[in-house]
C-alpha cells in the first residue's frame, strides 16, 4: 500500500523581478488575482488534494508572506463587532493552524531542484507534492487532486503536463513519451528547456509534481544542469535510472502563467469574470473596448 500524500513544498524564494517595482516591497506570491493572493490559490488546491503539511521555501524579504497566514485577532474582532460574518469567514480561510505550516530558507538561488532540496529534512522518507504558485490552474477538479488520483493508480513520480506549441517548448521541461494512454502517459525521459526543434514531444511539464524520497536523494548530489542550476527534472530522471517510473498527467483545466505580466493579467480577467458580482460590469467594459477598437479599424 502506498503512503498517503500529506506534504507539499511551495518554492517561493524568487525575487519576482519581472514585477518590479511592485515586488521591491511585496512578495510576488501575495500579489492578488482579484482579491486573493496567488499563494492562496495554491494552498486551496493543495487542501483539496488532502495536503495537511505546507512547507514554504523562502528567502530574505518574504516576511509579508509569512504574516499572511497568521491569525489577525484585531481585524477578526472588528469584523465580528460589525457583524460582517461573510468577511470573517473569508479571513478565517486564510489562517493556518500551528504546526500546519513550516518555513525553510533558500540562501542562494541555485534552481528549483535546490529549492526542493532545502526542504528535505521536513519531508523525511515520504512522498510529497511540489506546487509552484506562479502556475494557477482553473478547473472543475483541482489539478493536484487529479494527479493524486493518477498517483494512486501508478505510483512512481507524477508530473502535470500540457501540450504546448513547438516554438514555446524551449521554456519548459518536455516529456519523452514511452506510452500514451490518454490522460496518463508513461515516459522514458525528460529534457529541460530543449533547443528549438529538439523537443522530444509537445507535452510540457508545468508546476505540479508528486515525487518520491528517491528524488531528494538524487538532489543530494547537487548536480547542475541547464542554466548552471540544480534542475528538478534532472533529479526525477535520475530516480528513473534507479527503477522508478515517471508519469505525466494531462490535467483538465486552464493554466495561467502568473510569472509573466500577460499571464497575470489574463488570470485576473478570467477569475473576475467568474465572479457574479463583477461579471456584468467588467464584461461591459471589455465589450466597450473591443467595439471601440473595431470602429477604429
Amino acid at each position: 500500500m502506498r503512503n498517503k500524500l500529506t506534504k507539499a513544498i511551495f518554492p517561493v524564494a524568487g525575487l519576482g523581478t519581472r514585477f518590479l517595482p511592485a515586488t521591491k516591497s511585496v512578495p510576488k506570491e501575495i500579489m492578488t488575482l482579484v482579491d486573493r493572493p496567488l499563494v492562496q490559490y495554491a494552498i486551496d488546491e493543495a487542501r483539496a488534494a488532502g495536503i495537511k503539511e505546507f512547507i514554504f521555501v523562502t528567502s530574505r524579504g518574504k516576511g509579508a508572506l509569512e504574516d499572511y497566514f497568521d491569525h489577525a485577532p484585531q481585524l477578526e474582532q472588528e469584523l465580528r463587532k460589525k457583524g460582517k460574518d461573510d468577511l470573517l469567514e473569508i479571513l478565517k480561510s486564510t489562517n493556518m493552524d500551528s504546526g500546519e505550516i513550516a518555513y525553510t530558507r533558500q540562501n542562494k538561488a541555485l534552481g528549483l531542484g535546490h529549492a526542493v532540496w532545502c526542504a528535505r529534512r521536513l519531508i523525511g522518507n515520504e512522498p510529497f507534492a511540489v506546487i509552484l504558485p506562479d502556475d494557477v490552474i482553473c478547473g472543475d477538479k483541482p489539478c493536484l487532486a487529479q494527479m493524486v488520483e493518477a498517483y494512486n493508480e501508478t505510483g512512481g513520480n507524477v508530473v502535470a503536463a500540457m501540450e504546448v506549441p513547438a516554438d514555446k517548448a524551449s521554456a519548459y521541461g518536455v516529456l519523452d513519451i514511452k506510452e500514451d494512454r490518454g490522460k496518463i502517459v508513461s515516459t522514458k525521459g525528460m529534457v529541460e528547456k530543449p533547443a528549438f526543434g529538439e523537443a522530444p514531444s509537445n507535452l510540457a511539464v508545468i508546476g505540479r509534481y508528486i515525487l518520491t524520497p528517491t528524488v531528494l536523494k538524487m538532489l543530494n548530489q547537487k548536480k547542475t544542469g541547464a542554466g548552471g542550476e540544480i534542475q528538478l527534472t534532472d533529479a526525477i530522471d535520475a530516480a528513473r535510472d534507479k527503477g522508478e517510473e515517471v508519469y505525466g498527467v494531462r490535467f483538465e483545466g486552464q493554466r495561467f502563467d502568473c510569472g509573466s505580466k500577460a499571464g497575470f493579467l489574463q488570470a485576473t480577467v478570467a477569475f473576475a469574470l467568474e465572479r457574479e458580482e463583477l461579471r456584468d460590469e467588467l464584461w461591459g467594459y471589455i465589450s466597450g473596448l473591443v467595439n471601440t477598437a473595431k470602429a477604429a479599424e
